[in-house]
């Protein structure tokens, strides 16, 4: 999703894109190709027109050729060494087995759009359903994660989101948003954001993000993580790194997150801590407000604004969604008009929460839970050993009851 300088508006994927549109335009870089930064709305102004008979929502699969994969062409150059593989048909969704489906479901358009400007203080009821919301997502990730091991295609992760997902009464959210094909991103490897699960086995030493939205009762809960193929052993020192990096730079800058704070300090933090650590952020996508619409307003930036930006209230809600890359930041953007990869073919990692500012503090709305696997990035973080649930009263008395004290 895309926007223009430091206006908001509807987003296109798990993560918010920035900058104006630049559809069929590359700069070399190199022998790779470099897209300029696109906008937040990333369609916006060549949109797709509707299709008459849905595409992921149905009770019969009359839609089948949406997430064909478009030829490639020969001269295009990958950025890395991962290529796409095969996807299968798009899974559909019985309106019967879930609570409410959210307003793009059939013809790929959201209708609804937050406010640009006004940042919304969620009701007490917003909260309530919020909760629940990331609670399902939460579940949801948790599974997809048990899955991430050598021979798994992201495929059958994404099979296993959408089986998860409805069994909750949700609708996964990213399921024919704007024409994404399936029902949550796995991003590999060097692969930034809004990658599409397909027929690729997962390797030993693979890094997998899996990013993971539900919409429960008509509002989201979104959040991903980070997963290591083979475990920590089958995982290279640089890559340890990377990964422990990004998570403490994350929980770093959730841990600002109050009442009167100003948001660029979440920006502020994140290129500081990882700039004197020899990474980059990427500055093309950026976190965003959440609720019953999947992106609207404040947009949460993930480098330095040398600027005032609005100013955090309890009842706000949105994601901290830093990508932090081992080289270039820059995205160089595969021909399916999704897949967002380095430009160097570097690695890059990435957590995610949907969080709720709170009279004291923040609080994870898709924070871990009783049955979550604590990872070893988690155990060994600079600012939160074992899992952070945010800083709250109620967080902090959570994360003790799970046995994770958080500091």
């Amino acid at each position: 999703a895309l926007l223009a300088a430091l206006a908001a508006a509807p987003t296109s994927g798990a993560a918010a894109f920035i900058g104006p549109s630049n559809a069929g335009r590359r700069v070399a870089v190199g022998d790779v190709t470099r897209l300029p930064p696109l906008m937040m709305n990333k369609r916006a102004s060549k949109r797709r027109p509707a299709k008459k008979s849905g595409g992921g929502f149905g009770k019969k699969p009359r839609v089948t050729s949406m997430n064909i994969k478009k030829r490639a062409k020969p001269d295009f150059v990958y950025a890395g060494s991962l290529r796409p593989h095969e996807q299968s048909p798009t899974r559909l969704v019985n309106p019967d087995d879930i609570l409410s489906l959210p307003d793009y479901a059939i013809d790929g358009v959201p209708k609804r759009k937050g406010s640009s400007a006004e940042i919304e203080v969620k009701t007490e009821e917003d909260i309530v359903k919020m909760r629940r919301a990331g609670r399902a997502a939460r579940e949801v990730l948790d599974i997809a994660g048990r899955l991430a091991a050598p021979g798994v295609t992201t495929d059958a992760i994404d099979a296993a989101v959408h089986a998860a997902s409805i069994e909750r009464g949700a609708y996964p959210s990213p399921l024919n948003y704007r024409n994404f094909p399936k029902s949550c991103c796995t991003s590999v490897n060097e692969v930034i954001c809004h990658g599409i699960p397909d027929s690729r086995p997962l390797q030993e030493g693979d890094i997998v993000n899996i990013d993971i939205t539900v919409y429960l009762d008509g509002y989201h809960g979104d959040c991903s993580e980070m997963f290591v193929v083979g475990g920590r052993e089958s995982l290279d020192e640089a890559g340890q790194r990377l990964i422990q990096t990004t998570y403490d730079c994350w929980v770093q800058s959730m841990q600002l997150v109050r009442p009167e704070t100003n948001y660029n300090v979440i920006g502020n933090s994140i290129q500081e801590y990882v700039h004197e650590r020899g990474y980059s952020t990427v500055r093309s996508f950026c976190g965003h407000g959440i609720g019953q619409v999947f992106h609207t307003a404040p947009n949460i930036f993930h480098y330095k604004i040398n600027q005032p930006l609005d100013v955090m209230k309890a009842g706000h809600v949105f994601t901290i969604e830093p990508m932090i890359c081992e080289g270039d930041n820059h995205p160089h953007m595969w021909q399916d008009d999704w897949t967002a990869t380095t430009v160097d073919g570097k690695r890059s990692a990435q957590f995610e929460h949907t969080l709720l500012v709170t009279d004291d503090g923040v609080e994870a709305l898709t924070g871990k839970i009783e049955s979550s696997p604590v990872q070893w990035w988690e155990e060994e973080s600079q600012f939160s050993k074992g899992v952070f649930l945010g800083t709250s009263a109620d967080a902090v008395a959570r994360a003790k009851e799970l046995g994770n004290l958080v500091k």
